[in-house]
């Protein structure tokens, strides 16, 4: 008999959110596993590079290390806005359509921490201006926070060869910046009932075990 699945009516948008080294893809993964043997239909993405075309080719771009200093930082967040733009359009939108969970690995948040008060590609009202228009007023419905010091952070993704991208290039400095732009952006411009706020900090199973908590309360009557 083949296994049931449980299909939502208007699908559930889940964003992922942390600095570097936060764990954040660790717990989206774990996530995506759980609801799955439960029998949910899931979808796990990533921005920038939810698709296999344009989102790929956008993400190969951006996080390059050869364009480290080089990019424009005009350049660099608006490519990050078209990222998100084709990602809705071609990715995210159809799965929720279809009743899927989809599970992101980072969303508005970080390019409002990374691009406006870290690198300060443009004011808080330009990113308005042109979020209103790439994002088309899609929001999630649960941003689940992975908060990590700045310094623990790197230091993981130090420890990982392969997570050696353009980013972890920047001083802690910038790294702290993006903390206190995730700080502004979840706390100052989110409803608080949609955002979960997690200690990097914590182990990987107590983090897990709070994520699971919170997604039950929002399954239910679903």
């Amino acid at each position: 008999m083949a296994e049931k699945i449980n299909k939502l009516d208007h699908g559930l948008f889940i964003v992922f959110e942390g600095g570097e080294g936060s764990g954040k893809t660790t717990q989206a993964k774990m996530l995506a596993e759980r609801l799955t043997q439960k029998g949910y239909d899931i979808l796990v993405t990533k921005q920038p590079g939810g698709d296999e075309s344009i989102c790929k080719a956008i993400r190969a771009l951006v996080l390059d290390p050869q364009y480290f200093g080089t990019v424009s930082s005009r350049a660099e967040f608006l490519l990050f806005m078209a990222d998100k733009a084709q990602h809705i359009d071609s990715v995210i939108q159809p799965a929720l359509a279809r009743g899927k969970i989809v599970l992101s690995d980072r969303y508005s948040a970080s390019t409002f921490a990374y691009q406006v008060v870290a690198r300060e590609s443009c004011s808080r009202e330009e990113f308005d201006f042109v979020a209103r228009y790439a994002l088309q007023g899609l929001q999630p419905h649960l941003t689940i926070w992975l908060d990590v010091d700045p310094v623990a952070g790197m230091q993981r993704n130090r420890a990982v060869p392969s997570q050696q991208l353009r980013f972890e290039k920047e001083t802690i400095e910038f790294h702290r910046r993006v903390r206190e732009g995730y700080e502004e952006y979840l706390t100052k411009h989110t409803d608080p009932s949609r955002v979960l706020r997690v200690d990097a900090g914590r182990s990987i199973d107590q983090n897990h075990a709070t994520i699971i908590e919170r997604m039950k309360e929002l399954l239910q009557g679903r």
